[in-house]
């Protein structure tokens, strides 16, 4: 049986939120291992850098993006609920939260094209 506040839109925020948070701490130590090439191997570097020219790799740098701009506005999303009052906008709110996350990971998808 499914608990009557898992079928409310902002416990599906909350979800978002917490599926993307981990997924960046997944990058992570891809991001820390690019800086250290950056640092001490400048041909793997280079090598790894036409490797992200794949189609699929541009197409997990949207995601990552994604990730990142979900993230940061389910972030300001539950900021708002500390600081601001309880209202209905708050459902609303959530999903245009998701759809401006959507927008700015898909204009940089088209940029990485």
């Amino acid at each position: 049986m499914i608990r009557p506040h898992r079928t409310h839109a902002l416990w599906y925020a909350f979800i978002l939120h917490r599926i993307s948070g981990v997924g960046l701490a997944l990058f992570l130590p891809v991001h820390f291992y690019t800086l250290a090439l950056a640092l001490t191997d400048p041909e793997r570097l280079d090598g790894f850098f036409r490797w992200t020219e794949l189609a699929v790799v541009k197409f997990a740098e949207f995601g990552l993006v994604f990730l990142l701009a979900l993230h940061m506005f389910g972030g300001l999303r539950l900021m708002a609920l500390e600081w601001l009052p309880w209202s209905d906008r708050q459902k609303t709110l959530a999903a245009g939260a998701a759809a401006v996350s959507f927008l700015i990971s898909g204009v940089f998808l088209l940029r990485a094209i």
